[in-house]
């Protein structure tokens, strides 16, 4: 990953960020966590796509992360929705990947990772639903959508 994250006080490198993911996983490793990655943009003729990493001590708060990618064009809705849900499963394999080797795989026994989509029931991302869940649970993922999608939603959205 060559992406540069932040939070609210630092930038980080994917190294990094997975650093802090461990640090704050060992401080109470007693906890519950679950890790959601989802990614949001805004329409318009050059679209930045904002992706979020959120660690959250259910129960307890969390904390996140995002990266912007470049700018880029993706006028069409269905195409922008598909590349957010692609941008978040790529990164949420390479987080997988880091964290198991720090963590263990048995981690990641109960489902604790999840792939968060910008699509509801309403609206017109509805139509899209089945096929972006489908292909996240392709890769092995567990996907959530509007209401529950807070990665993309409302970490996300916050930065684009």
């Amino acid at each position: 990953m060559h992406f540069l994250f932040h939070n609210l006080k630092h930038d980080f490198s994917f190294a990094e960020l997975i650093d802090a993911i461990v640090f704050y996983i060992d401080e109470n490793p007693r906890d519950r966590y679950e890790i959601v990655v989802g990614t949001d943009s805004r329409a318009a003729e050059k679209v930045c796509f904002v992706t979020a990493v959120g660690v959250w001590r259910v129960g307890h708060g969390g904390r996140y992360f995002w990266t912007k990618s470049p700018e880029s064009a993706c006028p069409i809705l269905r195409d922008r929705i598909y590349k957010e849900a692609m941008q978040s499963i790529m990164l949420m394999q390479e987080l997988k990947s880091a964290l198991r080797e720090r963590l263990g795989e048995e981690f990641f026994w109960d489902n604790k990772i999840t792939v968060h989509i910008d699509v509801g029931q309403n609206g017109p991302t509805r139509e899209f639903i089945d096929g972006l869940v489908g292909m996240v649970k392709g890769f092995g993922f567990e996907a959530a959508i509007k209401p529950y999608s807070f990665g993309a939603s409302i970490l996300a959205d916050r930065h684009t």
